[in-house]
């Protein structure tokens, strides 16, 4: 019975005065490498940092199976003073390290899985927090000291963002986007091809999008969202690192959040919040037939994932009201057929 592996990647990064890794950039990581090139891997150690020696011996070992990007790329660190690194996940399990953190993000901003694919528990932990300059990542205690070594040799080191995530197209830049402020994607987030991104939208680590869509609103953390699907201007989506929430939000296809609209519960396709107004799970709502008459007013969450609907806010009432294209037969049916 053959083996099969999760993931794994030639990298090269950067490490703080102790020795300490801050970031790995992996140039092409593998999902499912054989079992062969495994093998073939196994006496060396995974995550700590590769000698020269070994990184010839990689060039030959990738070179043979087929991954000449891979083996190119280990006879350029050869010859690097940077530290290099091989990360072999033998399974899909929580990141132990920096190498292993940086490697799962980098696996969903190749589209190589998508959000929730990957376990990523644990990551904040294992990730430090970095001052992002233009001259790398900057351990945040030596900061000071690279700060002022810039100023006395006439430099102003400039610090773009103090995060533990870095922007993503510093280390990947998917075919088919567009992202107009750069900095407002983390590495980490899934971008279809036909996806973009306008200079107030945001897309968090492991949340992202099918494409084609445009984005100008903030997908958060653990949110996908469908083909097709729009966010307005400061449109929000509430994700699964905000107030404790354990649901996972999800934006089906075809869908309409609008300017300054959000949603609190997923949505299934076709589904269309008015400007303004934000659905949370315990929103009351009252649902409307297909001829406009009110069936019963509910919990916002017991329309979760369903498809076709309109969200709006009742102008003269102020009340939430959902419209459907169902009879009131068809609606009272399927909104109690898990009682």
């Amino acid at each position: 019975m053959s083996t099969s592996y999760f993931a794994l990647g030639l990298g090269i990064g950067t490490q703080n005065s102790n020795g300490e890794w801050l970031e790995v950039f992996f140039p092409q990581p593998v999902l499912n490498p054989s079992a062969d090139l495994v093998a073939s891997l196994s006496h060396i150690e995974s995550s700590t940092v590769l000698s020269r020696e070994v990184l010839l011996e990689l060039e030959s070992v990738f070179d043979a199976h087929d991954l000449g990007y891979i083996a190119d790329a280990a006879a350029l660190f050869a010859n690097s003073e940077r530290p290099s690194v091989l990360t072999v996940l033998t399974e899909d399990a929580p990141p132990a390290n920096v190498p292993e953190g940086y490697l799962k993000l980098q696996l969903l901003s190749h589209r190589l899985v998508k959000p929730h694919e990957t376990n990523l528990e644990g990551l904040f932990g294992k990730l430090p927090n970095v001052a992002w300059t233009n001259e790398g990542a900057i351990d945040l205690n030596e900061l000071p000291t690279r700060q002022l070594k810039a100023r006395v040799e006439g430099r102003i080191l400039e610090v773009s963002c103090v995060d533990k995530f870095p922007k993503m197209t510093n280390y990947v830049v998917p075919s088919g986007v567009r992202i107009a402020h750069t900095a407002r994607v983390r590495l980490g987030a899934y971008l279809g091809e036909g996806t973009t991104v306008m200079h107030e939208g945001f897309i968090n680590f492991n949340a992202g999008t099918e494409g084609p869509g445009m984005i100008e609103g903030r997908i958060s953390a653990g949110v996908m969202v469908g083909a097709g699907s729009d966010l307005g201007g400061s449109a929000s989506t509430l994700g699964t690192l905000s107030g404790g929430n354990s649901v996972v939000i999800s934006v089906g296809q075809g869908c309409l959040i609008g300017a300054n609209a959000g949603t609190g519960i997923p949505l299934g396709d076709r589904c269309t919040i008015e400007s303004g107004l934000f659905v949370t799970a315990g929103s009351r709502v009252t649902v409307l037939d297909n001829l406009g008459n009110m069936v019963e007013v509910i919990k916002a969450r017991e329309l979760a994932g369903k498809s076709d609907l309109l969200f709006r806010r009742n102008s003269q009432t102020g009340t939430i009201e959902c419209l459907t294209n169902k009879s009131a037969i068809a609606l009272n049916e399927e909104l109690h057929a898990h009682n």
